[in-house]
């Protein structure tokens, strides 16, 4: 067996990819392993959100030079890099040009050409960059069943982001809204469930658009899902990542009030208590509508616990500003 070792910068997504992708190489030979140091197969699962965490990718490739190169001495063996995930997909010909040592580059909606890729190294063909989004679903392509090394897993089921906020890359790097289908959801679930897992946190980078297409080829929305996903005996806990304010309707919200599955905890990312700044930013909502869902929320759910992601010093935010985020807060009560 060849050693693989996959580091996973960033969301809860990145996990996800970070374990479908050993699922991926393990028919092909590879078993994954918990540091770098005799990895024939290192993976950096990038993301690019923040600034700093791209340039710690660059910094993590300077320590796997040494590594590569102490390898190639001591023991003649080679090590194949790969740089994936969204700072791949954002900047894959500038890794290139800056790392020589980095043999692979492919994005979150190419993974599963990863046996493909690992063939074209080993027969010598050169470097491979892999960054288009391709026309086929890479979740067909992925392995039908899915082991858990505990009671809980992330499953996605729901890819990339129409919303096109000013401070964000995600439409950029996950490409538009894609929802996947109720039964291969089901299925995933299932098979987390029979090897253990009693608790799922289903993951989107705009979870509660989901928008799947179930048995019957009618539309089901979150709500919708989460109601199935609880039929499924064994799965004692459903929770789900990550929110838009605009997408939380009555269905959902009523939901945290019928379904006892679905965990008494909310994310919602507001970002801001401006509006001039909400605006700024284009979150195409205001603070009062952010309000009113949390009242709706706790009417159904008055023990729901509360999270959210803020900005501050976002260009051309006041001290006003400031003290409306501030405001908000404190009328939530996070």
């Amino acid at each position: 067996m060849r050693k693989l070792f996959v580091k996973s910068f960033g969301c809860q997504m990145n996990v996800y990819d970070s374990e479908r992708m050993i699922d991926i190489l393990t028919p092909c030979g590879f078993e994954a392993v918990d540091g770098p140091d005799q990895a024939d197969l290192i993976i950096l699962n990038t993301c690019h959100i923040r600034e700093k965490a791209a340039e710690k990718v660059y910094s993590e490739l300077g320590r796997l030079r040494l590594i590569k190169e102490r390898r190639q001495t001591d023991e003649g063996g080679n090590t194949i890099i790969a740089v994936a995930g969204c700072v791949a997909q954002a900047e894959g010909e500038e890794i290139m040009r800056r790392a020589q040592i980095v043999d692979m580059v492919f994005g979150p909606q190419s993974y599963h050409h990863l046996p493909d890729m690992v063939a074209q190294i080993d027969r010598g063909q050169g470097r491979v960059i892999d960054t288009d989004f391709p026309i086929e679903d890479k979740f067909d392509h992925l392995p039908k069943t899915r082991v858990s090394q505990g009671p809980t897993a992330f499953l996605t089921i729901q890819e990339g982001c129409d919303k096109f906020c000013t401070f964000c890359v995600v439409p950029y790097t996950r490409g538009s809204e894609y929802s996947r289908p109720v039964d291969k959801i089901l299925d995933e679930a299932r098979s987390l469930v029979d090897s253990g897992v009693s608790e799922i946190t289903l993951l989107g980078q705009n979870v509660n658009a989901y928008h799947g297409v179930d048995a019957n080829g009618d539309t089901a929305n979150l709500a919708d899902l989460c109601h199935t996903l609880a039929e499924i005996e064994g799965l004692e806990r459903i929770r789900y990542t990550t929110s838009h304010p605009r997408d939380m309707d009555d269905d959902l919200i009523n939901a945290h009030g019928t379904l006892n599955k679905l965990m008494p905890y909310l994310h919602l990312p507001i970002q801001s208590g401006s509006d001039r700044i909400l605006e700024a930013m284009n979150r195409r909502h205001t603070s009062n509508h952010y309000l009113e869902l949390i009242d709706q929320l706790r009417s159904q759910r008055p023990d729901i616990a509360l999270s959210s992601d803020f900005i501050v010093g976002f260009p051309g935010e006041s001290d006003q500003d400031f003290e409306q985020t501030l405001d908000l807060i404190r009328k939530v009560g996070y």
